[in-house]
């Protein structure tokens, strides 16, 4: 019997699923079910799509982000703790060809990187800002984030968050839109195949937006966390559906540079 290759078998045209050439083959450390995987995937996707692997910076700082690096074959670089807007700016700034965007979690972004971040949408640097919300500290142990929410429980609010003495969660998406610098304000999710395409689209229309120097485009997705809620994927995706997206609604917030009435 003659040897039959696998290509005789498997053609490119039925190909459903095709693993993007600018992901490395390093296994993933993210807990199963996690939506960073899923996110790194479209960030991949699109950077392939557009062609400009060799002109796509990428910065990430401290979280469980950090080791994105590992995962893309672009040119990445680490910043410390919240600063990545900051090192953005110089990269951009340096070589304006360059697609950069950031990679960030919430505690990095809407806590330690607060100014950072602020100050970079308000001068409206010509960056990309990803933004993961999953409302807890992922990595270091399940505290309580800037976008815990109320009555949520984390390892340093056990009883939940207390809004009377712990203030109410940031809403860090609302807030950069009201800034003159930010042209694209969005929020999309990545727990089910509908919600996978639009955040997709989102994150095409940012680098595309980049292209023609329209500003900063700030892109949220939310997330989840099982390990830091203590919950299974399935369950995890559940409650993100009941309790996040009703508190962080999902959609567009600011398109080209104009504000969306809701």
């Amino acid at each position: 019997m003659a040897d039959i290759k696998l290509d005789d078998i498997i053609k490119k045209e039925n190909l459903v699923y095709e693993k993007s050439k600018v992901m490395t083959d390093t296994p993933l450390h993210y807990c199963p079910g996690c939506g960073h995987g899923t996110a790194h995937r479209l960030i991949a996707e699109v950077i392939e799509e557009m062609g400009i692997q060799d002109q796509t910076v990428g910065v990430t700082p401290v979280g469980c982000s950090v080791l994105m690096y590992n995962y893309m074959d672009i040119d990445m670089q680490e910043a410390a703790h919240g600063r990545a807007p900051a090192l953005a700016t110089g990269i951009k700034r340096t070589m304006p060809d360059k697609y950069v965007f950031t990679y960030q979690g919430d505690g990095d972004l809407a806590a330690i990187g607060t100014a950072e971040t602020i100050h970079s949408c308000n001068r409206g640097e010509n960056i990309t800002i990803i933004f993961i919300n999953n409302g807890i500290y992922g990595m270091t142990g399940g505290q309580m984030a800037p976008t815990t929410l109320e009555n949520m429980k984390s390892s340093t609010s056990p009883y939940g968050r207390q809004t009377d003495m712990m203030g109410g969660p940031i809403k860090m998406t609302e807030l950069v839109a009201q800034l003159d610098g930010t042209y694209f304000v969005t929020r999309h999710a990545v727990h089910s195949p509908r919600h996978v395409r639009k955040a997709k689209k989102a994150i095409r229309q940012a680098f595309e937006n980049q292209k023609l120097n329209k500003g900063t485009s700030f892109i949220e997705v939310v997330s989840n966390c099982n390990s830091g809620w203590k919950l299974p994927p399935v369950e995890a995706n559940k409650w993100l559906v009941e309790n996040m997206l009703p508190f962080y609604q999902l959609g567009d917030i600011k398109v080209e540079g104009k504000l969306v009435n809701k």
